[in-house]
């Protein structure tokens, strides 16, 4: 069993990652180097920045400042340079996304005793992207290097907050006929918005906001297909295998 959820979930990872990463190619990332060019302009400037995780791979690096002093703490950033190696990292860390998707959809239908086949695992990969998708951006809108943004760490608690009781409130509704019991999931489902995301004292973005607004639009197009595609492969290779699986003992 294992090796069967490790084997389909790498396996629809691959090739739902590589479709999403050759979409990202033409879409979200074209706004990302847009965006850089203001950041960029404003760094140059030396206008105080924040900067904000736009799915690609970065690496940032802390050191002391000589010039500044030993309690002055600067970063340097590390990024992928532009072109081929860039879209191979960026590539990396979709197909890494969405065999993480794969792992949690096998996960969540094998614990609910679910039968995996095309038609369930799309209805699955549907509430995975309204839980871990569509409900955090609510609150949490996708965000382009230059916007404003709060605390890393509030964001993070109030993201993993959303998705999980979005993700507990949807399995309720869903599958409890109780109505008192989808009541309460409903208002699970509010809770979070009730509370509301952590935001900046000074929204103001460095980036123009149709660019903001085309991004964060794009982008949870393309988390919904990664959704859908992840949902999709791991619907026709888990029965592959199982039919596989079951020749293979019967020769």
């Amino acid at each position: 069993m294992i090796t069967r959820v490790l084997t389909v979930s790498v396996l629809a990872g691959l090739l739902a990652g590589l479709l999403i990463s050759a979409l990202q190619h033409v879409t979200t990332t074209p706004l990302i180097l847009k965006a850089e060019t203001y950041e960029a302009a404003l760094r140059m400037q030396g206008a105080p920045m924040q900067a904000a995780f736009t799915g690609e791979a970065r690496i940032h690096l802390a050191h002391n400042d000589p010039k500044a002093g030993a309690d002055h703490t600067g970063e340097h950033e590390w990024k992928p340079q532009d072109g081929l190696q860039r879209t191979a990292f960026t590539s990396l860390v979709t197909i890494g996304t969405a065999i993480g998707f794969a792992a949690l959809l096998l996960a969540g239908m094998i614990a609910a005793n679910e039968q995996i086949d095309q038609r369930r695992t799309l209805a699955w990969a549907i509430c995975g992207f309204l839980a871990f998708g569509l409900a955090p951006a609510m609150g949490l809108a996708p965000e382009l290097p230059g916007a404003a943004a709060a605390e890393l760490q509030q964001r993070q608690l109030w993201w993993l907050l959303t998705a999980v009781v979005t993700a507990g409130a949807l399995f309720v509704f869903l599958r409890v006929e109780a109505s008192w019991a989808r009541a309460l999931a409903v208002l699970a489902l509010l809770l979070p918005h009730l509370i509301g995301a952590p935001h900046p004292a000074a929204p103001e973005s460095k980036v123009p906001a149709e660019i903001a607004a085309h991004f964060a639009a794009l982008s949870l197009a393309i988390q919904a297909a990664l959704w859908l595609v992840t949902g999709f492969a791991v619907g026709v290779l888990w029965p592959w295998l199982a039919r596989r699986s079951t020749t293979a003992v019967a020769a």
